[in-house]
C-alpha cells in the first residue's frame, strides 16, 4: 500500500533529495531546467508516492510545469523518479498514467517531455516534428502527447518559458493544505492500480528528461 500525495512546500526538500539520487549531479543544468527557472509547477499534478502513510519515505515523484509552444498552454512532464529500491514495482507507470488523467481532467490538451520514445510510446507519446526545446536536446528526445484529440496539429515551434502574469499567479496560489487533503491510499500492482479512501483512480525507470 502506498500513500499519493500532491507535492507540496513541505514535500520539496525530499523531492529534490529523491532526484539527486536517481539522476547525475549535474541534472539542472539540462535545457529544461532553463523553462523551468521562475515558474511554479502545476501543483496538482505534481505527485508523491511514500511507503505506507503520509509520514512515511517518499519512494516516487512525478512533477510538471507550464510552458507554451506557437502561443499555445503546454505541460511539460518531468522529471519522474522511482527510488531504486523501488524500483520494478509499476510506480513510474503508474505516475504517468493518474497525472495524465487528471491533466485531461483539468482541461490541459496536450503534454510533451523530453525522453525515451521507445520507453514512453507505451503512455501514447511520439516525437513532435518541429517542435524545438533549447539546444542541446537531441529533437529525437522531442516528445508529444495529445489530451485532446489534433491538440498537437499544426503547433510548432520553439518552447518558450511560462510568462503570463495571470498563469504564474495562479499557479503560486495554491494552498498547500488543500492539495495535503487530497491525498489518498493506492496499491500499485503491474497489472493497474487500485485506490482506496478519498478518491476513485481514473487510471494504473525510465526519466522524463530530469
Amino acid at each position: 500500500m502506498y500513500t499519493l500525495c500532491p507535492e507540496t512546500d513541505a514535500d520539496t526538500p525530499e523531492v529534490e533529495a529523491l532526484l539527486d539520487l536517481c539522476f547525475a549531479p549535474g541534472r539542472t543544468a539540462l535545457s529544461s531546467y532553463r523553462l523551468r527557472n521562475g515558474v511554479p509547477p502545476v501543483r496538482e499534478l505534481c505527485l508523491t508516492m511514500r511507503a505506507g502513510d503520509p509520514d512515511e519515505s517518499m519512494v516516487a515523484a512525478i512533477r510538471y510545469w507550464p510552458v507554451r509552444v506557437g502561443g499555445k498552454p503546454v505541460l511539460l512532464l518531468g522529471p519522474v523518479a522511482v527510488h531504486p529500491t523501488a524500483q520494478g514495482e509499476g510506480l513510474g507507470g503508474f505516475l504517468m498514467r493518474e497525472s495524465l488523467s487528471r491533466a485531461a481532467a483539468m482541461g490541459w490538451e496536450r503534454v510533451m517531455l523530453v525522453g525515451d520514445a521507445p520507453y514512453y510510446g507505451r503512455f501514447g507519446f511520439s516525437k513532435l516534428e518541429h517542435v524545438e526545446m533549447p539546444p542541446p536536446t537531441n529533437p529525437d528526445r522531442v516528445l508529444g502527447l495529445e489530451l485532446r484529440p489534433g491538440a498537437w496539429v499544426g503547433v510548432r515551434g520553439a518552447v518558450r518559458r511560462e510568462t503570463r502574469p495571470e498563469v504564474l499567479a495562479g499557479l503560486a496560489e495554491l494552498d498547500a493544505p488543500d492539495l495535503r487533503s487530497s491525498c489518498a491510499e493506492v496499491e500499485v500492482t503491474k497489472d493497474g492500480p487500485h485506490a482506496r479512501d478519498k478518491h476513485q483512480l481514473t487510471a494504473s525507470h525510465s526519466a522524463a528528461d530530469r
